[in-house]
């Protein structure tokens, strides 16, 4: 038996890949055609009547293509040249001729705004009112609040003096319209406002008697605090007399009552400080009123058992009288002469 020759198989010729990209687009360029026939032809049968549906002839698939690597491109070599020094370019500046100075910072100042503005601005800060009396604890207070306010406003000086000038009523108007007539107020600072205002309210007369109040200043029947408030306003006003805190504790526990007073200072160190004087009273205080509640209490049950007692005794007597009516002939309303003659 004679055996088939094998046979070599043979490579097909390698395609173009020109050709085969331009088959593949013309293929391309076909399947759109179509796509575009049949959009037509759907776009008919919408309009007109309804027919039955043909679907689209199958695609034919593309054949695959093998990737095309694509070639990097090369860049070109350039030479590398120094850069060449460019020779300097001095400007002559004449010798008459002006040099631009750089502008000075300016600080910003606050800018002024209208007067209806300002009341608007200024009244619903709900500043208080100074109607003028002669106390210096109160014109104290007042311009302290006052500060407080107008500096959270951030105004400029006049601004201030003209806020202030608003919340002035009765004797203080008065007061105000007498120094504006003998001064211009419109150019006023607050420190000036504020030297007329401590010299009317703070004088020399007023501020001695003051002094006078704050050396013999007793608590009475104040607590700790009220005493504590009142001595500090007083002291704030006599900066003279308090030049030291020792002088301050001092004159804090002379105002104390005796009994607050006596158990501040036992003990074998007394206090230096007003923080520490002030929670001593209080601490004090509190201990006293807890023992003057006590006796209160028990003085009250005893005088409630003396009234019961009372009350009781008085209803046993009451009780025993009848009883002693009725074993006793005479408390009936008969004598021994009826009784041993009856006819």
């Amino acid at each position: 038996m004679v055996r088939p020759r094998r046979t070599m198989p043979v490579n097909p010729p390698a395609q173009d890949l020109t050709a085969i990209l331009a088959n593949i687009q013309r293929q391309l360029q076909e399947q759109q055609q179509e796509m575009t026939l049949i959009r037509e032809q759907l776009a008919q049968q919408n309009q007109g009547p309804r027919v039955q549906e043909v679907p689209p002839p199958a695609q034919p698939v593309p054949p695959a293509v093998p990737p095309v690597q694509p070639i990097p491109p090369v860049a070109p070599q350039v030479p590398n040249i120094p850069p060449v020094a460019q020779p300097e370019v001095r400007q002559e500046i004449p010798r008459n001729a002006e040099v631009p100075v750089a502008p000075a910072e300016v600080q910003m100042q606050p800018q002024p705004v209208r007067e209806d503005l300002l009341y608007e601005r200024f009244r619903r800060m709900k500043a208080p009112e100074f109607e003028g009396p002669i106390d210096p604890i109160a014109a104290d207070n007042w311009l302290i609040d006052m500060q407080v306010i107008l500096d959270f406003m951030r105004l400029t000086e006049q601004e201030k003096v003209l806020c202030a000038s608003f919340a002035l009523k009765k004797d203080a108007r008065h007061w105000w319209i007498t120094v504006q007539m003998r001064r211009n107020v419109l150019n006023m600072s607050w420190r000036d406002f504020v030297d007329e205002f401590r010299a009317m309210y703070y004088n020399k007369e007023v501020l001695a008697a003051q002094q006078d109040e704050l050396t013999s200043f007793t608590q009475g029947s104040m607590t700790v605090m009220e005493a504590v408030k009142k001595f500090e306003q007083l002291a704030r006003l006599c900066p003279n007399l308090i030049t030291s805190e020792t002088e301050k504790v001092r004159l804090m526990m002379k105002m104390f009552r005796t009994d607050i007073a006596r158990q501040v200072s036992a003990g074998n160190s007394p206090p230096v400080a007003v923080s520490d004087c002030i929670e001593r009273a209080l601490r004090a205080e509190y201990w006293i009123n807890r023992d003057k509640e006590a006796r209160a209490q028990f003085y009250q049950s005893k005088k409630e058992e003396k009234a019961l007692a009372k009350t009781n005794q008085s209803r046993q007597s009451t009780e025993a009288k009848p009883q002693a009516q009725a074993s006793n002939p005479n408390a009936q309303g008969y004598t021994q002469r009826s009784i041993d003659c009856p006819g």
